[in-house]
């Protein structure tokens, strides 16, 4: 990525590096928790025109998404395949599939992801000392008006979404119930859904006040072992049935279990389109 001058860079009291391109421009910012007690990148891309001058009055919808390493850049995602949010977002955008929107990549802590994405006390995975209870907080009253003083996104839950895989789709579906009424839009990719003897599930049954869209997605061969891949996709179809009872119909609910695919960035860069297009795709 290459860095901008002092005057070219977007202004913060932390800095940021930018990168602009055809679809659109990817900024860097280098973010401290008082929280969480640690730094990490929050990875904004903002979308083809949104510095033109005659956009300064808009505001954009804002999609937050956790393991920002693993977005928009090969060379700094965990596995060397990025979702491609980026060239993804800006064509649904140019063929006005969806609005143009704002993507907050929030990078995980790396040593310290398990406990920030795990809410509860576990055994398997062995986690005795959770961080993941304090993740609601992080991202309501450090990450959001962080991101809010400096980028014009639009207010209200219908405006604003939150999604993950893995464990980050774990933390993202906890942080939905936390913080009911504020995230109106929701994906939640091979979610871990078995951590803590499945604390997740039993926590989803009690609760009503769901996102007013919510997109689940899964492979078949997620682990690669029969037993735990009949297993992970029970549990998805299990979340959905309690999903369907509280009322999320299919213009609210979209689930995809997907033959033969597994738990990769991959996988989830390529179901992202369809996601998108639910949770934000225009009206017919």
């Amino acid at each position: 990525m290459e860095e901008t001058s002092p005057e070219q860079q977007f202004s913060t009291n932390l800095g940021a590096e930018e990168a602009v391109s055809p679809v659109g421009t990817l900024r860097l910012h280098e973010f401290s928790s008082r929280i969480f007690h640690n730094k990490r990148m929050l990875r904004v891309w903002v979308p083809p025109g949104y510095d033109l001058p005659q956009n300064s009055g808009r505001r954009y919808p804002v999609f937050y998404l956790n393991d920002g390493q693993n977005l928009f850049e090969s060379a700094t995602s965990f596995t060397g395949v990025e979702w491609a949010v980026d060239e993804t977002a800006s064509r649904m955008i140019a063929l006005g599939v969806i609005p143009p929107m704002v993507f907050v990549g929030i990078d995980n802590a790396r040593n310290e992801r398990l406990k920030e994405y795990i809410p509860y006390r576990s055994l398997s995975p062995l986690v005795l000392r959770p961080l993941g209870l304090k993740y609601p907080d992080f991202l309501l009253k450090e990450v959001m008006p962080f991101v809010g003083q400096r980028y014009r996104i639009a207010k209200g839950p219908e405006s604003t979404a939150l999604g993950g895989s893995s464990l980050g789709g774990l933390i993202s579906l906890y942080v939905a119930i936390a913080a009911a009424g504020v995230f109106g839009r929701l994906l939640v990719e091979s979610p871990s859904l078995w951590v803590a003897n499945q604390q997740i599930l039993r926590d989803a049954r009690k609760f009503r006040n769901w996102p007013e869209k919510l997109v689940l997605g899964v492979g078949t061969r997620e682990s690669g072992r029969e037993d735990k891949d009949r297993q992970t996709v029970e549990n998805v179809r299990e979340l959905e049935r309690i999903l369907r009872r509280a009322g999320l119909d299919q213009q609210r609910l979209a689930v995809e279990v997907a033959e033969g695919v597994t738990h990769s960035e991959g996988a989830w860069a390529s179901r992202f389109p369809g996601a998108l297009t639910f949770l934000f795709g225009k009206p017919d």
